[in-house]
């Protein structure tokens, strides 16, 4: 510590007990916190303000932890949460069923089972922990500190204050010392955090706090520019590195996306040259089972330290991010067709979707579980605490992470470290930043439209087939924040003068619609009030009406206020046909009815919109949860059902449309690319909002509207 700190510090704890709050500065609120806990440890009160930003969006998030631990506005760590240390492991629930999603090869009844029990091993080295020594700075406990704000923010001021060198009151100077507030010991994660918090300053920030309380951050000219500060020094007492990113060349780890064989010319790679890449077949405890996790943990382990690899991921330039490779091999008996955990491509493939997940799970256990040929796949994951991004998968290759065949092989996958019950409260702003801008780096790629039709949440997903609609997922949940999330790429929710359908839009912050189930030991207990990005739909224009129902999701039930239920409700920046109006309420056609929601003209939680829409050209229309092509099409592969959904379209409805495609069916049986097989036939889809889940019609059966 230093000696400046030293005696302001000593100055703190005689002037205010441990147990007793400090003297109230002039105002009241969060700004005032800040403020008073900027000046009582010389730290400029713009940098105070840009950190807790991004930590936490000045939320107090009622004492509950994030998945990286933290507490508070300024996001002091206080090793795991306390559901991750009462069970020893967390279990990836965003892997459970069969992520593949295809019929011509699904998932062994064995191995979904072995991935369903897999844990997220805590095993590797945890986040360095902040909120012990925060309170012994200040002499608070730390029982005050996730609970009391205000205490929450004077000790991460002294903190961060203990990092800094040298006092300065020239925000410039502490770009240092907010490296080492990241609590990473990765020079180019610390570098990253800082500059993104540099980044928060230029912009400026204004919120109103779950809490209640309106804060706001000025904007701050003439700060250096991103890379024009000197790189962070390691932290004098790190904990011990953690495992960087494995190289091409270690055993069984696939090839950087510059050496993969699908990006090698013509894809010819024939199954022994991928074989040598992947490594030897010391991957598996068993014939069916996954990975032993010591085993895991030692390959992890064993790989050079302190690499970033960052030249080698798929990221825009301003966003540092790791390559940690996914698993590429064969295992098992059946050599060609027992492989994962994702496909390499031998072309150039066309990319429609983003997919948008939470891993219900902490981030320590991902470098284990991707690892392994076994387990599942996606292409990103983003950590909570500082918004750091790993690649795992190349963009041109298929992962399996949506658990339909159809939207895998046109999507790019990316898991949010997180939970879906845990009150929005775990999706940090660093995490939300990253991804926005991760995503639109993505979707300027590869041409893909930013709206909710092409960037879904994994439980906008469809199902394949009836018996598979009940088991989809619903991550990220109704606590993702979806026009905060869009408003950072630059894409806000906009109303359409004479709009002729409805984007749902409700106050993030002041719309907290009930919900069940957040605690899986008590189903009907309420969850925390907290803000959500979702409305109820019910059968009549009246809050005491039942919801409406998911005859594919309940059959033959009523929907349910469950947090994991998506059955009844519709979300930020989905846009739906209008069904009719009455008074306060609005009803769009919905799952094949008419679903009523309040949409007040004082408060309104929904804007005009306007896009192309389909009706029925006569009759019932059938739906389907792929968009693949009639029989005549398949030449070389095997004939892929076409299959209806339980749901219909009647005659007078109308539905949104998002896309329109040509039916294709990519068939990926065998370990090599070369022996792939693309069938694309003449069948034209329209891809619609039909509930929550977006589905397809086929374009002979409707008419278009706009």
């Amino acid at each position: 510590m230093q000696l400046w700190l030293a005696v302001v510090l000593a100055a703190g704890v005689l002037t205010a007990p441990a147990d007793v709050p400090p003297p109230a500065a002039p105002g009241a609120g969060r700004q005032a916190d800040f403020a008073a806990a900027a000046r009582e440890y010389g730290v400029p009160e713009s940098v105070l303000l840009a950190v807790a930003y991004l930590e936490s969006r000045w939320d107090a998030n009622g004492g509950r932890p994030s998945t990286a631990g933290g507490y508070g506005p300024m996001h002091l760590v206080d090793a795991f949460p306390s559901d991750v240390r009462a069970h020893g492991h967390a279990v990836i629930g965003d892997a459970l069923g069969d992520p593949r999603g295809d019929d011509a090869r699904p998932m062994s009844a064995a191995l979904t089972e072995a991935i369903s029990r897999s844990a997220l091993r805590t095993s590797a080295q945890p986040p360095r922990t902040t909120l012990p020594e925060a309170g012994r700075l200040i002499g608070v406990d730390a029982a005050r500190l996730r609970t009391d704000p205000a205490a929450n923010i004077r000790a991460g001021a002294a903190l961060l204050a203990s990092y800094q060198e040298r006092p300065s009151a020239e925000p410039a100077d502490w770009h240092g010392a907010v490296a080492r507030y990241a609590g990473t010991d990765d020079p180019v994660a610390a570098r990253a955090f800082a500059d993104e918090v540099f980044s928060v300053m230029r912009e400026g920030a204004e919120h109103r706090t779950d809490d209640g309380h309106l804060v706001r951050l000025d904007p701050v000219p003439g700060l250096p520019a991103p890379g024009e500060h000197p790189a962070p020094a390691a932290p004098a007492t790190a904990a011990p590195a953690t495992a960087a990113p494995a190289t091409a060349t270690q055993p069984g780890i696939a090839a950087s996306p510059a050496t993969s064989p699908a990006a090698s010319p013509g894809g010819s790679a024939d199954d022994d040259a991928l074989d040598a890449l992947s490594g030897d077949d010391g991957w598996t405890d068993g014939e069916s089972g996954l990975l032993a996790g010591a085993d895991a943990d030692a390959l992890w382990s064993a790989s050079p330290k302190g690499q970033s690899a960052t030249s080698q991921a798929e990221c825009p330039p301003s966003l540092a991010c790791e390559w940690m490779p996914a698993a590429y091999k064969r295992f098992g008996k059946k050599k060609n067709r027992d492989y994962g955990n994702h496909d390499h491509l031998a072309r150039k493939r066309s990319v429609d979707y983003i997919v948008i997940h939470d891993t219900e799970g902490t981030y320590q256990g991902i470098p284990s579980l991707i690892r392994n040929p076994q387990y599942v796949s996606w292409h990103y994951t983003i950590r909570s605490r500082d918004g750091h991004v790993a690649q795992h998968v190349p963009t041109n290759d298929i992962a399996w992470h949506a658990g339909n065949w159809d939207v895998n092989t046109r999507s790019i996958g990316i898991e949010h470290e997180g939970y879906l019950a845990k009150g929005g409260a775990w999706y940090t702003e660093a995490m939300y930043r990253s991804s926005a801008r991760l995503v639109k780096y993505l979707a300027a790629k590869h041409d893909i439209p930013l709206n909710r039709a092409h960037i879904l949440g994994h439980d906008n997903v469809p199902g394949t087939t009836p018996q598979t609609v009940a088991g989809m997922h619903e991550d990220p949940g109704p606590y993702w924040d979806w026009e905060h999330y869009f408003e950072l790429m630059g894409k806000p929710f906009k109303a359409a003068k004479d709009g002729d359908s409805v984007i749902i839009r409700p106050s993030y912050a002041s719309n907290r619609p009930r919900f069940t189930g957040c605690v899986a030991a008590k189903a009907a207990q309420a969850c925390p009030a907290h803000g959500a990005s979702t409305v109820w739909l019910h059968k009549a224009p009246s809050h005491t009406a039942p919801l409406v129902t998911d005859l594919g999701k309940h059959p033959g039930k009523p929907s349910t206020y469950s947090v994991y239920d998506h059955s009844a409700r519709a979300s930020t920046g989905q846009r739906y046909a209008v069904a009719a109006r009455q008074g306060d309420w609005t009803a769009i056609w919905y799952l094949g009815q008419k679903a009523w929601f309040h949409n007040p003209s004082a408060n309104p939680t929904a804007i005009p919109a306007k896009g192309p829409m389909v009706t029925p050209l006569s009759g019932e229309v059938k739906v389907y949860g792929r968009a693949y092509p009639e029989k005549s099409a398949y030449k070389s592969a095997a004939y892929q059902p076409l299959t209806p959904l339980k749901y219909k379209i009647g005659a007078g409805q109308t539905y949104t449309v998002g896309d329109t495609v040509t039916g294709s069916y990519y068939a990926a049986n065998a370990f090599s690319p070369a022996k792939h097989v693309t069938t694309t036939g003449k069948t034209r889809y329209h891809q619609i909002q039909l509930g929550h889940r977006v589905m397809f019609v086929m374009a002979k059966d409707v008419r278009l509207i706009g």
